[in-house]
């Protein structure tokens, strides 16, 4: 990755404080949408490690995941397919595959769900999202892609702060490491 893109992800990075009663400082990724810059080097930053693998989708979770995941589908050159976290009882229209997630650095569980139409056998999936701390959300689409027949490659976020052990089972390739982020 270009020395200016990770200056520009750490430079445009920022942790606020969400108030009394919270344990820790919660991540402001806001400002890497401001910038043209980073939006243009992002997708192809994140795919470069997997571009030879030749992944045919890319997957990536609600939120943050659904401005990431189509910059990186487009600099494959590939589809997309959001993983929808149910809302207010809502669920996505037609057959859905859920999947639920380990604990995350919270300790709450994700649910997340693909449409069945849009993720099949023959599919090679890259996950793709902003942050991995305990892989959770990553874990739970591999899950998905297991479900669905579909084949997980592995995971490209902008900043990992996992365990090894993590990184090396979600095949996780970051960015950015969570310690050049200064607290």
């Amino acid at each position: 990755m270009p020395d200016e893109l990770r200056r520009r992800l750490t430079a445009r990075f920022r942790w606020t404080d969400p108030g009394p009663g919270s344990s820790h400082l919660v991540s402001d990724v806001s400002g890497w949408w401001r910038d043209p810059l980073l939006l243009a080097g992002l997708g192809p930053a994140l795919v470069e490690p997997f571009r030879a693998a030749a992944p045919t989708v890319v997957v990536s979770p609600a939120v943050t995941g659904l401005i990431l995941g189509p910059l990186a589908a487009t600099a494959l050159g590939v589809g997309f397919v959001p993983a929808h976290k149910p809302a207010d009882g809502r669920q996505p229209p037609g057959p859905t595959t859920w999947a639920q997630s380990p604990p995350d650095f919270r300790g709450r569980r994700v649910t997340l769900g693909v449409r069945d139409r849009h993720l099949g056998p023959d599919d090679r999936v890259l996950v793709v999202d902003d942050w991995a701390a305990t892989g959770a959300q990553a874990r739970a689409i591999h899950d998905l892609c297991a479900a669905r027949g579909a084949t997980p490659l592995g995971t490209a976020v902008v900043v990992a702060d996992c365990p090894p052990e993590v990184r090396a089972e979600l095949r996780i390739h970051a960015l950015l490491d969570a310690t050049r982020l200064d607290r």
